[in-house]
């Protein structure tokens, strides 16, 4: 009963406000790198097949995007690696967890949870005291990193000062895509506009994406139509929302994360003691 009851009290003592904020990074990331990584695979196809013929042309532009896909991987691998870290300090500052690193032991839960991890009699021996040494400095070095928010407060606000320029470049292909989109709508429906279907066009080359001396670097017309329809251009289109999407979601969960880590950081520091978030 003894570690059902240090059990309980922990699920009660959890930082459900940094549960969430880890399970919308988790889900962020994924999203943003998941869907990143096939809409830039997809912008490849299209330049490729409609937007140029000279493989020189657009050249740099696979090689910026392969490069991208690159950092991607990255990315993933870093974001979940810190995101656990981050859950990791939400729960070492809570009152609970830090009863059970601390003066909890002397409770009637700490026996318990000290009975479990040494082998209650058999922790006596010298197998179970080096069982319980061992998992004693894992925890003090653990705890003596885990314990001091403002290192996570620092980098923390710095993660998100770069996140949010990702965020703010994440939006730039949605907006090109869009306004293809909406060029292929006015092209599809001549009644609603005033400009002639041939001088409607989608040019490559003003949003950087080409040089200026690609060829033919645009495409006009019901020939942007016919690509509008492509499921290729849709699934490139709804892939870039849906990273845009997880690049906030990101952001979201770091501004979380953030407060959470300053809040635990001041009331560590002034008042000495460790609160739940």
């Amino acid at each position: 009963m003894g570690l059902l009851e240090c059990c309980a009290r922990c699920l009660v003592g959890a930082p459900f406000a940094s549960l969430v904020a880890t399970g919308l990074c988790f889900f962020g990331v994924a999203l943003f790198c998941g869907c990143g990584h096939e809409a830039l695979t997809g912008t490849e196809k299209l330049i490729e097949t409609y937007f140029s013929k000279n493989y020189q042309d657009y050249e740099y532009l696979i090689n910026v995007i392969h490069a991208f896909q690159y950092v991607i991987y990255g990315t993933a691998s870093f974001f979940f690696l810190y995101g656990a870290l981050l859950l990791a300090e939400g729960f070492y500052t809570t009152g609970a967890v830090r009863q059970i690193f601390g003066d909890y032991k002397t409770t009637i839960c700490g026996k318990g949870l000290s009975a479990t991890v040494t082998g209650g009699q058999k922790g006596r021996g010298s197998r179970g005291q080096h069982q319980a040494h061992s998992l004693e400095r894992v925890c003090h070095c653990l705890g003596k990193w885990l314990g001091h928010p403002d290192k996570f407060v620092g980098i923390t606000y710095a993660l998100t000062v770069v996140w949010l320029l990702v965020f703010a470049c994440s939006a730039v292909p949605v907006y090109i895509y869009f306004n293809t989109w909406t060029t292929c709508q006015s092209i599809a429906t001549p009644s609603k506009t005033s400009a002639s279907i041939g001088t409607l066009c989608a040019d490559a080359r003003m949003y950087g994406v080409l040089p200026w001396n690609a060829f033919p670097g645009k495409v006009c017309g019901s020939n942007l139509l016919s690509i509008c329809k492509t499921a290729e251009f849709q699934m490139t289109f709804h892939l870039f929302i849906a990273a845009f999407v997880g690049a906030a979601a990101t952001l979201v969960s770091l501004l979380t994360f953030m407060i959470a880590a300053t809040y635990n950081f001041a009331v560590l520091k002034l008042m000495g003691r460790g609160t739940k978030f």
